[in-house]
């Protein structure tokens, strides 16, 4: 099959969370599985900077018309990489900008210009450049493709038989505009209604992708169940509920060539599950670079690698934070995020400085040394829609602690220390004294030293690579044009 990929991110080239990690990941697997993938992305400044020399124009010029002016844009092959055709749509005055999507802790004002843009730019590109069997757009900023080629372009007949699947990453993030949007991009206003694109009177890209996508994915099987409920839908759970035949929950892989012990260039020492002296080497590495070095032998290491907002569930680790220094436990923090969860860390870290250790920036390296050093891994999110540290977490040996939402339910199994079976240790309730007596088991069943070592190898052994996700998105895609055709 021939298929367009339509995202605003995409590893190495421009990253700010998980969607970047699928772009990057999942078109090499599907172009490995035989398929011909194509990746669109804006032409960022960031992008830019991976381009050798001038950058090449596949298309030197397509009109982009709105409201009152024209726009222009050309299309920059960006070359094959592991079997995967990329093309950057370059309208420097919108893209040409430090950050994706705005200066930090907000957007910029035109995203709705910019991303109705991209999307419209995509369908004109690949009319030239070779309409595909299904477009792959991801979240809201490629929602639009969708909506054009259904209204727009729905005449078109080059691009009638292309079918569309759409992604949901995080359904908290919508691109809700005012309404007038609806006049800027050029759609009539009788899309502007409540089975539409209108969602409390504003123009919301996500809710147009999903009414008018014909597949519909999110990342985990229990996210897609949950965003069909009040409290996890975001105000879109009617929506998704009417759509619930054509939503599949599709769990997210990791790339091992990147994140595995045993090769890991970011790493003091490498291990094995055979061999797992490598990770005492590792927790003193991560010891030392956290000034932690007086941490006794006997006592475990909790790691935090996280974006530092509520949504990640530090509101109830605020609640314990006291009692969770009183255990026989270290904890290294590292992450940036709002200023209230960022001062809450330096503080804690403040007031018991032998034992928690936090560093508020996002250093590659470092995040590798914890997922690698640590004993424990803490996740206690309030949602997560699919979730990766857990699952480098399991590959590297270091326990996940997990509340029970999301990916994270899919991934983790509860140890069962009498049959020696699961993977970590998980909570319901979304409070701080659930989320401590699973600290407390965890702490616990560290002193069994055997039966630690049996639920270390049990997450090392698990596989939650790209190849079984492949193939179920290509299964997607097929039943997406067979509908279409």
């Amino acid at each position: 099959m021939k298929i367009v990929f339509a995202a605003s991110e995409c590893t190495p080239l421009a990253k700010t969370g998980g969607l970047a990690d699928v772009v990057g990941a999942l078109p090499r697997e599907l172009a490995k599985l035989g398929h011909e993938v194509t990746v669109y992305l804006p032409f960022y400044a960031r992008i830019r900077r991976h381009v050798e020399g001038e950058p090449k124009y596949a298309v030197q010029s397509i009109t982009i018309p709105f409201r009152y002016y024209n726009r222009f844009v050309g299309v920059v092959d960006g070359g094959e990489r592991d079997g995967v055709q990329y093309y950057f749509i370059d309208c420097p005055e919108l893209f040409d900008r430090r950050e994706l999507y705005g200066p930090a802790g907000g957007e910029y004002r035109d995203n709705a210009e910019r991303f109705g843009l991209f999307c419209r730019a995509v369908i004109e590109a690949s009319k030239l450049l070779g309409v595909p069997d299904v477009f792959h757009v991801h979240d809201w900023q490629a929602a639009l493709i969708p909506v054009y080629l259904r209204t727009t372009y729905a005449s078109d007949p080059a691009l009638h038989s292309a079918a569309t699947v759409l992604t949901i990453h995080n359904a908290a993030y919508q691109g809700k505009f005012p309404p007038n949007t609806i006049e800027d991009l050029l759609f009539p206003w009788d899309l502007f209604t409540m089975d539409k694109v209108e969602h409390f009177d504003h123009f919301n890209f996500l809710k147009g992708g999903l009414v008018f996508s014909d597949l519909l994915t999110t990342v985990s099987r229990k996210y897609a169940e949950e965003i069909q409920t009040a409290e996890f839908g975001e105000q879109l759970d009617g929506v998704l509920r009417n759509r619930a035949r054509d939503l599949r929950g599709i769990l997210n892989g990791v790339d091992y060539a990147h994140w595995n012990p045993a090769i890991d260039g970011h790493l003091a020492a490498h291990y094995t599950p055979e061999h797992l002296d490598g990770k005492r080497v590792c927790r003193a590495d991560l010891l030392h670079a956290f000034g932690l070095e007086k941490v006794a032998d006997t006592m475990p290491v909790m790691g935090i690698v996280s974006r530092l907002a509520g949504q990640k569930g530090f509101d109830i680790v605020a609640g314990i934070a006291e009692e969770i220094a009183d255990r026989d436990v270290a904890v290294v923090v590292l992450g940036t995020g709002d200023p209230y969860h960022e001062n809450l860390f330096r503080g804690w870290a403040f007031r018991h400085p032998d034992s928690v250790a936090v560093q508020i920036r996002y250093d590659e390296t470092l995040a590798h040394k914890i997922e690698a050093g640590a004993d424990m891994f803490l996740m206690p999110s309030r949602y997560e829609p699919c979730g990766l540290n857990q699952i480098y977490s399991l590959k590297y040996g270091t326990v996940p602690i997990v509340r029970a939402t999301g990916g994270l339910d899919d991934t983790i199994e509860e140890w069962d220390a009498g049959k020696g079976t699961g993977t970590g240790f998980k909570f319901a309730g979304y409070n701080p004294s659930d989320l401590l007596a699973e600290i407390d088991r965890a702490l616990e069943a560290f002193r069994d030293k055997e039966g630690w070592t049996r639920l270390m190898r049990n997450g090392m052994a698990r596989d939650y690579g790209w190849s079984g996700p492949a193939r179920e998105y290509a299964r997607t895609y097929e039943e997406a044009a067979q509908r279409r055709a």
